[in-house]
């Protein structure tokens, strides 16, 4: 039983707390906080910075809120930044709803509404640029909420976050709320040493039960046996005995093509995934919708989508669809008829009243944001989303499903990590509506449960730093310090802390490996010679044989791709589709981001595809032409099906017009193909000789040559791993100082920056007016904006052009996409455009010289569509020229957009040009912004 002075102490501690600004922002709220949002709530009311890591949507953004709450009590000012716009908007509307219009702000690249009030929502970037400009927004202020803090790991977005971080004054209280990650303490502890104070706070708890569970065929199994961690004995068989139906399945296919005389092969048994229709009914009979579906292609969610329309799937009431309908009307009223009608409005209308939609990155961001808010209203009850949804947007549902675990990354398909599996599911389960979420993993292929058991139970989600100097970062550092004092500043970095750290166990990996290296040279002592060197020896064979083999596929790649280069339009062509050989006519001729010539072609069944090379390794079969062949209206399905016929007519009669082109490859030299012969034959060379030292050496004539060999083999493996390690230990010391040394010599030679003594002493630098004005162009690509401007490439070109040449410096398009070749090369836009890739080059040249990571090239594709919008076009127009989803098209424009307003602040009284061609950015936005792309949700 306490004392009467302990009952003292605690009664005065609870009148202090009841007293205390967490006490009144905790009455404003209509739930008990969870331990974690408490504990985080009263570090920030203590003074400290903090750490919240918990799982989505356990409620972590609580402790930003009160942030916010204390900012205004406090009479200072608070940001809260997101890392995008969505989020931003979001997050806006809800202060405004809490604390009154008047008291928030909202500043993103396309929006500045009231921003000198206490609470300012933004991007982080735009907190980014404040600190490097000095903005007066920056007076008072006492709180910064980086919500989704974990984004510092994006490789393009990433760098902003600890550009934040490490230059925020001292006495600013930071809130950073991320996802559940595993070295959060290590995380914690780097803030410790940039911002002081900082408490860690993590949360493994779900506010909502999540239940795994896997479908097979129309059947839906628990992942785990009840109440345990064991796998499910019923899934386990259901999982055997669909195996064993699909290998009957193979066999009797197998069977009949060895009957009908076709090759044997077939490929492995996999299990076949339930369909589509199967899991919406499922899903509806175990009451687990609303449910997102993650399907991890644009493509693969709109096709979904049209198959449960075209099966009738109507999940919504009357009075639902009714209301569905008047919300959609009030989110698009502000969008012009035409060009509704030109964007599917009425078949995306019609999904949404039957409750079903889709989400993904190429939606128009008002389809986006309406899909949203019915579906966190509960009256759209099945969304297929890729995993752009994932990040940020609060949207939860009760059920998630995975169609697979494996994504395509731009490059290959790669499985999905533990981390990532948890972000995915961790929507599942509505705090306060649920009392359980279901994750469900559709059984398909060779999957098996126990994988399935290893992505749900681990926690692994490192975090990892994506940080590195920019051009932008660097002359921003060196207008207000030394060249040594900004190395200071950016070895504080969260990237330098990580590989500090890391030498330190790289260090004792090579002691480990030096120390297994050492028992095993016992095993390798022959009484003949050195069999190390012995060993080394057949290393080096084996290296220059696997070189050999490598250089081989570079030549063949090369072959074809010269075979492809000499196509035209109207050839016709065989080329391997699966298993079997396929006839097409060659439209035009693409090329990816590497200059390799990709035929686009119409199959005979009248589809459009782009043949890239590793899709016809032995190359094409060039079989004849078909004359009169052009791509225009080859949008329309009629006339591919006329042009299709004609392809078959002419195939079946032998009419095709001959060619003296037919041939498999028409072979050409060029210098390329001379380094690689000279390459093979230099290898062969080797070889030769080393094979034959190798049977001259001692040691080969040892009757325990083998056994010794079977210890120098894994000597080998653990010496060049031990190399490796060596390599990233000398990689990782100082790296982001000497790749900021890096950039400083590029930024040099191009006249950025110079040095003030001499030569000599290269730590007082001077920054330029050229420098000057690249401090003030943030993008992934500043340095080719400013330097084309210094070039004069924007001098003379008209709004609309410029808008188009400004997006050649901007646009990234989709991995692996191809672009045609540019038209009218000596208009003025076309002029430019090559002006801007030359200047590009020159910029990759200085970065090969210093060493540098490649910051890209420019990318003119999209330009003529945008150049076409700012003139005015149609939407329907600038589609069919970009052949870009609307979404794509619009999210481009912004970005487009808030660098031609960077250009419009560039104005100068001291500068006519850039003066002249702020003011022509300025007509350019006025031309752009309209429609759709002018949309705001705030």
């Amino acid at each position: 039983m306490p004392t009467p002075a302990e009952r003292y102490a605690m009664a005065k501690k609870r009148a202090v707390y009841h007293s205390s600004h967490l006490a009144q922002f905790a009455h404003r709220c209509d739930f008990l906080f969870d331990d974690f949002q408490e504990e985080g709530c009263q570090a920030v009311q203590d003074g400290h910075s903090v750490l919240v890591a918990a799982p989505t949507g356990a409620g972590k953004t609580i402790v930003g809120e009160f942030a916010a709450y204390l900012a205004l009590q406090l009479g200072k000012k608070a940001f809260y930044t997101t890392p995008i716009k969505a989020l931003s908007n979001q997050k806006y509307t809800e202060f405004c709803k809490s604390y009154g219009s008047e008291n928030v702000g909202l500043l993103t690249g396309d929006s500045s509404i009231n921003s000198h009030a206490p609470i300012v929502v933004m991007t982080t970037e735009v907190l980014r640029n404040m600190l490097y400009s000095g903005s007066s927004n920056l007076d008072n202020l006492g709180f910064v909420v980086m919500d989704e803090v974990h984004y510092l790991a994006d490789r393009f977005r990433g760098p902003v976050w600890e550009e934040v971080i490490i230059h925020l004054a001292a006495d600013v209280q930071v809130v950073a709320l991320s996802a559940t990650v595993s070295n959060a303490e290590e995380f914690g502890q780097w803030l410790s040493e940039v911002r002081g104070s900082t408490k860690v706070i993590v949360s493994e708890h779900r506010p909502v039960p999540l239940t795994q569970h896997m479908m097979v065929g129309k059947k839906l199994y628990s992942l785990y046996d009840e109440g345990t961690t064991n796998i499910n004995s019923s899934l386990n068989r259901a999982l055997k005995h669909a195996k064993s139906q699909a290998q009957a399945e193979k066999a009797r296919k197998k069977a009949n093509s060895t009957r009908r005389g076709m090759p044997r092969h077939s490929p492995a048994a996999r299990i076949k995934p339930p369909s589509r229709i199967a899991v919406i009914d499922t899903l509806a009979r175990h009451n687990m919708l609303p449910a997102i579906v993650f399907i991890f292609s644009r493509a693969g969610c709109e096709n979904a989508l049209a198959a449960a329309l075209a099966s009738g799937v109507d999940l919504t009431t009357q009075e639902e669809a009714a209301q569905i309908r008047n919300i959609v009307e009030q989110r698009t009223a502000t969008v012009p008829a035409e060009d509704l009608q030109m964007l599917g409005y009425h078949s995306w209308v019609a999904a949404l009243e039957r409750g079903v939609a889709a989400h993904h990155a190429g939606l128009l961001p008002v389809f986006k944001e309406t899909v949203e808010e019915l579906f966190s209203a509960g009256l759209v009850k099945l969304v297929y989303a890729t995993e752009t949804l994932a990040l940020g947007i609060n949207m939860p549902a009760r059920t998630v499903v995975l169609e697979t675990l494996s994504k395509w990354n731009g490059q290959g398909h790669v499985d999905l990590t533990p981390g990532e599996y948890t972000q995915l599911t961790g929507r599942a389960g509505r705090r306060g509506i649920d009392t359980q979420g279901h994750a469900v993993v559709l059984a398909q292929g060779d999957i098996d449960a126990y994988s399935v058991s290893q992505l749900a139970s681990k926690r692994t989600y490192p975090l990892r730093s994506a940080f590195r100097p920019t051009y932008n970062m660097a002359v921003n550092l060196l207008s207000h310090t030394t060249r040594s004092q900004a190395r200071e500043i950016l070895e504080s970095s969260f990237a330098q802390f990580q590989a500090d750290r890391s030498v330190v166990e790289l260090a004792a990996a090579t002691r480990r490996l030096r120390s297994q290296m050492d028992s095993m040279e016992d095993s390798m002592q022959c009484h003949l010679g050195d069999f190390r060197e012995y060993q080394y020896l057949r290393t080096k064979i084996s290296e220059a044989e696997k070189s050999l083999a490598h250089t081989r596929s570079r030549e063949k790649r090369q072959a074809n791709s010269r075979s492809m280069e000499a196509l035209r339009s109207g050839d016709v062509v065989i080329f391997p589709s699966g298993r079997r050989l396929r006839h097409g006519v060659v439209l035009r001729i693409l090329h990816d981001r590497q200059g390799i010539a990709i035929p686009e072609l119409l199959t005979e069944d009248a589809r459009v595809i782009q043949l890239a090379p590793e899709q016809a390794p032995g190359g094409v079969n060039l079989v004849g032409h078909l004359a009169g062949t052009t791509r225009a209206n080859l949008g329309s399905h009629r006339v591919r099906e006329d042009l299709v016929r004609k392809l078959r007519r002419h195939l079946r009669d032998g009419t095709l017009e001959d060619t003296a082109r037919r041939q498999r490859t028409r072979r050409r030299t060029d210098a390329s193909d001379d380094r690689l012969a000279s390459e093979v034959e230099q290898l062969r060379h080797n070889i030769a000789t080393w094979r034959n030292e190798l049977a001259q050496h001692p040691c080969h004539g040892c009757p325990d040559r083998e056994e010794h060999a079977r210890q120098g083999r894994s000597w080998a493996k653990k010496n060049a791993e031990r190399e490796r390690l060596y390599a990233r230990i000398d990689s990782r010391t100082g790296n982001v100082a000497r790749t900021f040394d890096a950039v400083c010599d590029v930024l040099q030679h191009l006249g950025y920056i110079d040095y003030t003594d001499s030569a000599h002493n290269r730590d007082h630098v001077t920054v330029t007016d050229a420098g000057r004005m690249l401090a003030r162009i943030y993008a992934e690509r500043d340095l080719l904006i400013a330097h084309s401007i210094r070039q004069g490439v924007f001098d003379d070109l008209m709004p609309a052009d410029l808008a188009a040449a400004v997006c050649s410096c901007v646009y990234e398009p989709r991995a692996g996409a191809a672009h045609a070749p540019l038209k009218a090369r000596n208009s003025a836009l076309g002029q430019a455009l090559a002006r801007i890739h030359r200047v590009a080059v020159t910029i990759r040249d200085q970065e090969s010289l210093a060493r540098l990571e490649h910051s890209g090239l420019d990318e003119p594709s999209l330009s003529p569509a945008m150049s076409l919008w700012a003139q005015g076009a149609d939407m329907s127009d600038v589609l069919n020229l970009s052949e870009m989803t609307p979404g794509d098209f619009v999210r481009w424009s912004k970005m487009v957009l808030d660098v031609l307003r960077q250009l419009a602040d560039l104005r100068s009284n001291d500068d006519t040009t850039l003066s002249t061609i702020g003011a022509r950015a300025e007509r350019a936005i006025n031309q752009m912004s309209r429609g759709v792309v002018a949309y705001s949700s705030v």
